[in-house]
């Protein structure tokens, strides 16, 4: 368990890196001349914007500044309206990663353990025994086991049966949250390269508008395109290691369940 938290730790940091570094990287390429984006006290004055909605707007800016940090916030900003349904993968990505991390966690058992426990109680043909420690065990391997006991009295293969049954239902439950990350993971990158459409639009229209090709034309809709793009992979990246090491949670969960059901079943068949 210490190792999975010290993994998240470093993946996290890691991610906070990237962000960082983008907000670096975006802070040097900014255009030195500033009197070109000023707005005068005049054009101020004249734009009638209504105190409540810039206080609101404002605030929440205050408080995303404050949580994750300016550079992140800028970053946002200047990637536009794409940025939004990115944001919202991300939430829904760490929400599934959260309730993936607890659910596997909690299903994880020592299984030499929980075997040392209950083959005695089945070889003595304790069954109720067994059963009321299954039903004290958490995690998919007691649960497979409780449900072949208590077809013990029908036959061998009455208990396969019954095992083969609650299997079926343990890796349904086993497999969720996997659908919410592949989508996190598939549609966070496709919204950073519409994000890039949208920019190299912006990028061209700004050319036809003026007529000439200048860097600083075309800056903003470049810019746009840049960021949208390494936000979708920012977000996609950390999702796929997580989706990955999930597999692997399950893929191991999925192996003690066939050793503890083979198990019992041996010892059924040897002391029938």
């Amino acid at each position: 368990m210490r190792k999975r938290l010290l993994t998240i730790l470093m993946v996290l940091a890691f991610a906070n890196f990237m962000f960082t570094a983008l907000a670096y990287a975006q802070e040097e390429t900014v255009d030195t001349d500033e009197a070109v984006e000023e707005i005068s006290a005049e054009e101020v004055a004249t734009e009638e914007v209504p105190f409540e909605e810039t206080s609101q707007s404002g605030g929440l800016e205050m408080f995303a500044r404050k949580i994750v940090g300016s550079g992140l916030v800028d970053i946002f900003i200047q990637g536009g309206f794409v940025m939004y349904p990115v944001l919202l993968l991300l939430i829904w990505g760490i929400a599934t990663i959260i309730w993936k991390l607890i659910s596997l966690s909690y299903a994880k058992i020592n299984l030499n353990d929980f075997l040392g426990k209950v083959i005695p109680l089945v070889e003595s043909k304790k069954y109720d025994e067994a059963l009321k420690l299954c039903e004290e065990t958490k995690g998919p391997v007691a649960a497979i086991l409780h449900n072949g006991l208590l077809k013990v009295d029908k036959g061998i293969d009455a208990v396969e049966k019954a095992i083969e049954n609650a299997g079926v239902i343990e890796m349904a439950f086993l497999e969720k949250g996997f659908i919410p990350l592949s989508t996190t993971i598939n549609l966070a990158p496709m919204f950073g390269f519409f994000g890039t459409i949208i920019g190299m639009i912006r990028a061209f229209g700004d050319i036809a508008a003026a007529g000439e090709v200048e860097p600083t034309i075309v800056a903003t809709g470049i810019q746009i395109a840049l960021v949208t793009t390494a936000a979708g992979l920012a977000v996609a990246i950390p999702m796929q290691f997580f989706n990955n090491m999930f597999l692997g949670m399950v893929d191991g969960l999925v192996m003690d369940m066939q050793r503890g059901s083979e198990k019992m079943i041996e010892t059924l068949v040897e002391n029938k």
